[in-house]
């Protein structure tokens, strides 16, 4: 007799090698049929898809590796957001539950949940924002690099909710007082340099930011009549520079 058993990776190639080493198993006697080839997804950061093969092994093959050491976990900002695209699917298709705070509630625990072990939500409101407070579980692995991981998982949340909203309802997500604290430090950081650039009369750049980082710092010189602030660059992750306000400069404000 046979089992079935599916693996994943990046490419078809990769799962094929997974299913090799993991069942001790050169690839050429693997009989796997593909179930997705796997995308990208948006930007390679929302919509991940890990392709995924099914393998068909013989029993006693099967049971002879189970006593191998599990598999790691990847723990990855892609492989996590592929499971955070997963669930946004499976919720989308029910998404029955009505008012949309306890939606959104419903649905990042769904998500949380799959990362993650002992994190629970709590609810509050910003104005006509849903802000939904992550606490407990692994808050490196939620967060994830540059906060990948936290922005995708905001991002679906407010699209399931939006799609059984009759009007546009807007969804912050934080882990862990995460966003405030990086709030507050790049407040300090974009005072701190526009004193710099007054002082020298030369612009100052601060690294790469998304875009809601960098109208944080806009917003934090907006009313500083001395300096203006540029975003420079193409793509999702671009420059902001502080520049004296009587130096001109060619750039587009984000």
């Amino acid at each position: 007799m046979s089992s079935i058993v599916e693996f994943e990776g990046k490419t078809v190639e990769e799962a094929v090698k997974k299913a090799s080493e993991k069942l001790n198993l050169p690839s050429g006697k693997l009989k796997h049929d593909v179930i997705s080839h796997g995308s990208t997804g948006i930007f390679g950061l929302v919509g991940t898809k890990k392709a995924r093969i099914r393998v068909a092994v013989p029993d006693e093959t099967l049971l002879k590796n189970t006593e191998k050491e599990p598999e790691e976990i990847d723990t990855s900002s892609a492989a996590v957001i592929a499971l955070v695209e997963e669930a946004f699917n499976e919720e989308g298709a029910t998404g029955d539950a009505g008012e949309a705070t306890e939606l959104g509630k419903i649905a990042l625990q769904k998500i949380v949940d799959l990362i993650t072990t002992d994190a629970t939500i709590a609810v509050s409101r910003k104005g006509e924002k849903i802000v939904l407070n992550i606490n407990g579980g692994n808050t490196a692995i939620m967060i994830g690099k540059r906060g990948q991981t936290l922005e995708a998982m905001q991002y679906l949340v407010e699209k399931i909710v939006n799609k059984q909203s009759e009007k546009r309802v807007r969804v912050e997500i934080d882990v862990e007082g995460y966003l405030e604290d990086k709030r507050e430090k790049l407040e300090k950081l974009a005072l701190k340099l526009s004193e710099k650039v007054k002082q020298t009369k030369k612009p100052a750049t601060v690294g790469q930011l998304n875009a809601h980082d960098r109208r944080i710092v806009h917003l934090a010189l907006k009313a500083d009549s001395e300096i203006k602030t540029l975003s420079l660059g193409e793509g999702y992750y671009r420059k902001l520079k502080i520049f004296p306000k009587n130096r001109s400069r060619k750039g587009t404000s984000s």
